[in-house]
């Protein structure tokens, strides 16, 4: 059951950084460097899956805007 929640974040956060990819016009590579430099998958995504995962995309990937403007605003200014 544990294992299986894990998978569900895992898929969670490809789906949040592919989606922020292509809203952004830039690779998923992209989105996970820039989150990686403020640690967003671990101190963002993760966590906030139990809120985040019941909404619909265009509100996710505006979080997940919001969080790089925040945290990384040179990725976002860059696109």
């Amino acid at each position: 059951m544990e294992q299986e929640l894990e998978d569900r974040k895992t898929e969670f956060v490809v789906f949040c950084i592919e989606n922020t990819a292509e809203r952004l016009k830039c690779s998923g590579n992209d989105v996970i460097t820039a989150l990686d430099k403020t640690h967003g998958v671990e101190d963002f995504l993760y966590p906030s899956y139990e809120a985040l995962h019941t909404q619909g995309k265009d509100y996710i990937v505006d979080e997940v805007i919001d969080y790089l403007k925040a945290h990384n605003p040179s990725f976002i200014t860059s696109k």
